[in-house]
């Protein structure tokens, strides 16, 4: 699902137009982003934890050339599902030899 498919579905469950609902869903972006770019995490409880980590400096081997190559340290961001959002996903979903399917 991409933005303009959720925005519609939001619509669909609520009473918000389709601008109110595009600025309500960039409004709440903007402040988790905004939220992870000061360091901190946004945690919804059952649903889950978006967090800045820290990833250390490494050597890597380029496929292309073979030489080993220097990645330097970064802050990535992360998402951490919650215990309900994965209860509810191995509910409703199974493995497949294609991927993933619905039960």
């Amino acid at each position: 699902m991409n933005k303009g498919e959720f925005i519609d579905r939001l619509t669909d469950s609520t009473q918000l137009t389709k601008k109110e609902a595009r600025k309500l869903l960039d409004s709440v972006l903007n402040l988790i982003q905004n939220t992870l770019r000061q360091g901190e995490e946004v945690k919804f409880v059952g649903f889950g934890k978006f967090d800045v980590r820290a990833r250390k400096a490494s050597s890597r081997i380029n496929p292309q050339t073979k030489k080993s190559i220097q990645v330097e340290a970064k802050v990535v961001p992360l998402f951490k599902p919650g215990k309900e959002l994965k209860r509810q996903i191995q509910k409703n979903l199974k493995v497949t030899r294609r991927g993933v399917a619905r039960k």
